[in-house]
């Protein structure tokens, strides 16, 4: 039994980002940032390189999502509050969200500068909470911890795409 309970808080903390000090959420995002460098370094050279990076950000997003629904009630339980700042993994979902089908310029200066303008956006939304972001927080368990997460996820795409496409 103890080995699940540390298989689900491991998950629900994000592969551990939510115990790192100062600011979890903030070290959640950079780990999926993380995700998306490497994929785009292990995909470099192969053609639709995009399309890889892309699928496998929205593959990641997708089961962040699931977990975060699946752990919510856990983690709530475990940490003795609504969304509490140890679960990051909802940061994972809503950030690989925001770095799906960026575009990825040339080179590894494209993936950073592709994953700067993602992480940067995602953290900017996250905090603000924009409509209708603050009220799906409010929604019971998993769901209020994920989906205010991912409408920041979209908001940080379009502005992230946007900026990219303007200054590349």
């Amino acid at each position: 039994m103890a080995r699940r309970a540390f298989m689900r808080t491991l998950l629900a903390t994000g592969l551990g980002t939510g115990f790192l000090p100062v600011a979890p959420g903030t070290w959640a995002s950079a780990a999926a940032g993380g995700a998306f460098v490497l994929v785009a370094w292990a995909t470099a050279g192969v053609a639709h390189q995009g399309a890889w990076v892309g699928g496998a950000m929205i593959v990641l997003a997708v089961a962040a999502s699931v977990g975060c629904v699946g752990l919510g009630r856990f983690a709530e339980e475990t940490f003795g509050q609504k969304d509490p700042h140890p679960c990051t993994i909802d940061e994972w979902a809503g950030q690989a969200l925001a770095l799906a089908f960026l575009p990825l310029g040339a080179g590894p200066i494209g993936w950073l500068t592709a994953a700067a303008a993602g992480f940067v956006a995602f953290r900017l939304f996250d905090i603000l909470k924009p409509f209708p972001a603050g009220r799906a927080q409010k929604l019971p368990r998993g769901w209020g911890i994920l989906l205010d997460d991912l409408v920041a996820g979209v908001y940080a795409n379009g502005a992230a795409q946007l900026f990219l496409r303007l200054t590349g």
